[in-house]
């Protein structure tokens, strides 16, 4: 037993190939020889065929070519010339089809074409000589021998070269030498049918990638090609390496067509089918299953096609379960997006809610975040995620330099990633004038349209995108193109030209598609719609979903907020308010104008200001003042958080403390009381407070009180 299991136990053995290997090589009587004898056919079968082709093929051939025409002279001749001109004919397609951009092809195409032509002028021959006989059998043996060796030489030398390497300076090659990189190695120079050419870059020593990346647009014009169509990638493994890519072939000028959700109520984290890549591969973007969900930038110039990426991207958001979309346009809301307002839950423009409610929405937001951070330290997770009963959230802020308030931005960028809030910001410049550069550094994903000067897509781009040459400085000229960067999108593809689907023509079918939506679409989860407060509760704008199909508006929370609100429906152009109050303030100039000096500068009581108490009055004169009872703590409260919920009721969110001083005078208190006050109810969440003293009403006061 023991020497039968020795006897079948595994030996090493040579493969020819990775040196010595395990295989189970039977080592008894009689087995060793037949497995070496196996494997001694194995490796020799790829190199049969050349052999037998040789061997069997002329013979075969020419007996039956001699024995057809071989007979009769006049036939023989003909049979010759014929075949004679097909063998020329033959070994001119042979050396057209073979290929020869390098040494290796074009050796390749020489042997092919050596073979073809010897066959064929051997077999002309044979058609009067016939195949046996010298000295046709010693060419034959001969010829046919050598040039089935030359093929098994090939075969074994194969795997030593990559016979599409760009070994020579050709092609690729002979341009990098044009513009002075002639050191510049060009490998693997490949198309790939769609327009687009990509080779390997490797530089000698002495030279960087920046030597190549500057020479990119020298590249361009020697082939003929726009600035932006040549890029020059990085290996972040390896300095002396990159890749070059150009785009010689325009495939996406006809435009890209709207591509429309594959189903209804699909998941925030599926992906989204945005437009093309110059290549044809279909650009998509899924910021929701991203690693990190980065904030989206969106940059270009007007009319450079960031209206179509945002009605793509927003058409299918609005088709989606366990998600809520807030927009802010106040430049071109009902223009753009007014046919998908169904899928909004709140949506600001000028006519609804105006400035003012684009200010409470963003107000509102931090809170929301804080109450979302609670939730899921709750539910056990450290990010959003599909499992949470929130709703994931996309709060998209059109031409942001008209709603720009830094120091909520920044607040609102740092913080809501992590809780499922995709925040994207869209405008012409990104600079410091337009947005603050704390902000602009936590909007870590970008789509950049075309812009004036190549400086510009710095705002916007990685520094490495723009160093490849990857620079959308095209303006208006090219609607939709640009490049775009995270929300999923490998590395590598971020300096591929995109070109965004169009939107224009499917407006109505768009608007239906939303509208069939309307069952799939969640309402924001209480959490976050408490979270926000009285401004989420009394806005405007309210979109339609499964539980409000119809767009039935909630009812307000006080009476007087449908006043305030068929107020706001009705407001003036914000053109004309601004007027009004420039009028009324010449106004009030004017009256102050006319009031005489204090008649008394140096009276007793002139110093007294609003928070001082009333002195006693001197006991020499007759004066007498009626003592009035001091209100209470707690009525001092009522008459100031009555003022406050008296606001809130009439659709006023915002104020300033010295808005309050008559409330206070009545309550019996001075400033130092209401500061007090309004610091407690800032820390109990039903105030907020920004950086310029201004409060905005959370919730209604009697809860707090």
């Amino acid at each position: 037993m023991a020497r039968r299991d020795r006897d079948h136990a595994p030996a090493r053995g040579y493969d020819g190939r990775d040196g010595y290997t395990l295989a189970t090589l039977p080592t008894g009587s009689g087995g060793i020889l037949s497995t070496i004898g196996s494997h001694i056919a194995a490796k020799a079968a790829p190199y049969l065929p050349p052999w037998i082709g040789a061997a069997t093929l002329p013979p075969l051939a020419g007996w039956g070519v001699n024995q057809m025409w071989g007979d009769a002279p006049l036939s023989a001749g003909l049979a010759s010339a014929g075949m004679g001109a097909g063998g020329v004919l033959l070994s001119a397609v042979t050396w057209a089809v073979a290929g020869g951009t390098n040494k290796f092809r074009r050796f390749r195409r020489a042997q092919a074409t050596a073979s073809v032509a010897a066959g064929m002028g051997w077999l002309t021959c044979s058609v009067s000589a016939g195949p046996f006989g010298h000295p046709m059998t010693d060419l034959w043996l001969l010829g046919g021998g050598l040039f089935a060796a030359s093929w098994n030489v090939r075969q074994i030398m194969r795997n030593a070269h990559d016979e599409t390497e760009e070994t020579e300076k050709g092609g690729l090659g002979k341009l990098a030498e044009a513009i002075g990189l002639e050191k510049v190695q060009v490998k693997n120079a490949k198309g790939n049918g769609k327009g687009m050419v990509t080779a390997e870059v490797v530089v000698p020593a002495g030279k960087t990638l920046e030597d190549v990346q500057a020479a990119a647009p020298k590249l361009a014009a020697a082939l003929h090609v726009p600035p932006s169509a040549v890029t020059v990638g990085r290996d972040p493994d390896n300095a002396a390496r990159g890749t070059f890519s150009a785009r010689v072939a325009d495939l996406l000028k006809d435009g890209v067509p709207f591509q429309p959700p594959h189903a209804l109520g699909l998941l925030p984290t599926e992906p989204i089918p945005v437009g093309l890549y110059a290549d044809g591969e279909v650009w998509f973007i899924n910021p929701f299953l991203a690693e990190i969900l980065q904030h989206l930038l969106v940059m270009g110039v007007t009319g450079s096609g960031k209206s179509e990426f945002a009605r793509t991207v927003l058409a299918h958001l609005l088709t989606r379960r366990k998600l809520t979309v807030w927009l802010v346009d106040l430049s071109k809301g009902e223009q753009t997006v007014g046919h998908m307002r169904e899928g909004f839950d709140w949506f600001v423009d000028r006519n609804r809610g105006g400035m003012k409610e684009a200010k409470q929405m963003l107000r509102s937001l931090p809170a929301v975040i804080a109450a979302r951070g609670t939730e899921l330290a709750n539910e056990g997770l450290d990010q959003w995620t599909p499992k949470s009963k929130l709703n994931a959230m996309v709060v998209w802020i059109e031409e942001a330099a008209d709603v720009a308030d830094f120091e909520v931005l920044d607040k609102i960028a740092r913080a809501a990633r992590s809780v499922g809030i995709w925040l994207v910001i869209s405008l012409q410049r990104a600079t410091w004038t337009n947005i603050s550069t704390d902000v602009r550094a936590n909007l870590q994903a970008a789509a950049c349209f075309g812009v004036d000067e190549a400086a510009d897509a710095g705002f916007c781009l990685p520094d490495r995108v723009t160093e490849s040459g990857a620079i959308p400085d095209w303006g208006s000229d090219r609607p939709g193109y640009g490049y775009a960067a995270g929300m999923g999108i490998p590395a590598p593809r971020w300096t591929t030209e995109v070109r965004g689907s169009l939107t224009k023509t499917v407006k109505d079918q768009i608007r239906e598609m939303i509208l069939a939506a309307t069952p799939y679409r969640d309402p924001l989860d209480d959490v976050s719609a408490q979270a926000a407060g009285l401004a989420y509760a009394q806005r405007t704008h309210h979109g339609t979903n499964r539980t409000t199909p119809e767009g039935e508006q909630p009812q307000p929370v006080h009476a007087a907020a449908t006043q305030q609100t068929a107020a706001a429906d009705d407001a003036v152009d914000p053109a004309q308010e601004e007027a009004a109050a420039m009028e009324l303030q010449d106004v009030y100039q004017e009256v102050m104008s006319q009031i005489p000096a204090d008649p008394e500068p140096d009276a007793d009581y002139a110093h007294l200001r609003l928070e001082d108490d009333v002195p006693d009055p001197d006991p020499a004169t007759d004066l007498t003042f009626e003592q009035t009872a001091k209100p209470s703590t707690e009525e001092a409260r009522h008459i100031l958080y009555g003022e406050i919920d008296g606001w809130a009721s009439a659709g006023r969110l915002t104020f300033e403390p010295g808005d309050l001083i008559p409330a206070t005078v009545a309550a019996g208190r001075s400033r130092p009381w209401l500061q007090g006050e309004l610091k407690k109810l800032t820390e109990q969440g039903a105030l907020q407070r920004d950086g310029q003293g201004t409060y905005t009403i959370v919730r209604p006061l009697t809860v707090a009180a």
